[in-house]
């Protein structure tokens, strides 16, 4: 549906991307994650065919953005950082009037209203003065404008910036229930965005790619061993030693109780990567006497994959 290859933007002696490269297949919902200024709006940009790329090629749904910018620009609907409104507008006379400027026939505008109302969840406000809604409205006209002719994919550069909590969530599962109907490309720099919508994460990070995968892959990753926490109700002398002595078993580190310093129960228990010790883990602590209230396997965050990524800043061949 995407690919994107080898993509470079310059101004002069700067460089804003470089040797981006990415596919997105049909229906799937990616997350472009970077710092601010990492080069995802130039990405952004360059995809929905706003500007030219110094190098490289790009196409979406087959046809290439710079030899077939309107062909592409039919299939995308684009909701940039700042929702282009007209604040003097009703919401259904906006969306008819940019209907119009996107060239959707006549006789299909009722229908594209209704559906881009509806999937915006717009219908109580339809009427009102766009000017007059609260922010996380207008970002829901934003996006019912990218809908607006039902394009094969959605471009949203940083959907839910400066909008509170609660409107945070309800765009999330907005943008969530577009996915698998639309191929989507969220941009943001806010992790949980990433993990509340996305099946496959990019980060780019000084105008290179450092990583694509899915959010699981990115985690094994850059894991070195399994993890796991255990809480127990009691331990002696022994429970270290008995620990280690599990096939596999790498390490275990006491948790400390920091204002009382000394354990409490509580172990990190680290064994060789791909090896599942849970179960002659949990065999040993009920033999033991020593009281199981707790054991969970510990995953490594896509904000520790982030951090270690965009810190070290090493691209990442993914042709």
């Amino acid at each position: 549906m995407i690919s994107v290859n080898q993509l470079g933007k310059r101004y002069g002696d700067i460089v804003a991307i470089d040797d981006v490269s990415f596919t997105l297949s049909k229906g799937e919902v990616l997350a472009f994650l970077g710092p601010n200024g990492a080069g995802k709006t130039t990405t952004m940009r360059i995809l929905t065919c706003f500007m030219p790329a110094t190098s490289g090629t790009a196409s979406v749904a087959g046809f290439d953005v710079f030899e077939d910018a309107m062909e592409v620009k039919r299939r995308i609907g684009y909701l940039p950082e700042t929702p282009p409104l007209y604040p003097e507008m009703t919401v259904s006379e906006y969306l008819i009037f940019v209907a119009k400027l996107k060239g959707l026939p006549r006789r299909d505008q009722p229908s594209g209203l209704k559906n881009a109302l509806e999937k915006c969840g717009l219908g109580d406000v339809s009427g009102r003065m766009i000017g007059n809604l609260s922010k996380g409205f207008r970002q829901r006209v934003g996006l019912a404008q990218a809908l607006i002719h039902n394009p094969e994919v959605l471009i949203l550069d940083e959907p839910t910036v400066g909008l509170d909590p609660r409107q945070i969530i309800e765009i999330r599962e907005l943008i969530k229930s577009l996915g698998g109907e639309h191929t989507i490309i969220l941009s943001t720099h806010i992790l949980p965005e990433a993990t509340a919508v996305c099946q496959k994460v990019v980060i780019i990070s000084g105008g290179r790619i450092v990583a694509v995968d899915s959010q699981e892959g990115l985690s094994s990753r850059i894991r070195k061993s399994e993890k796991i926490s255990l809480h127990l109700r009691k331990f002696d002398e022994l429970t270290i030693k008995k620990i280690l002595a599990i096939s596999g078993v790498m390490a275990v580190n006491d948790q400390v109780n920091s204002k009382e310093n000394e354990s409490y129960g509580r172990f990190i228990v680290e064994s060789e990567l791909g090896i599942d010790v849970r179960e002659r883990l949990a065999q040993t602590v009920v033999e033991s006497g020593w009281g199981l209230l707790e054991m969970k396997p510990l995953t490594i965050s896509l904000e520790d994959v982030f951090l270690k990524l965009t810190t070290e800043e090493k691209p990442v061949d993914n042709h």
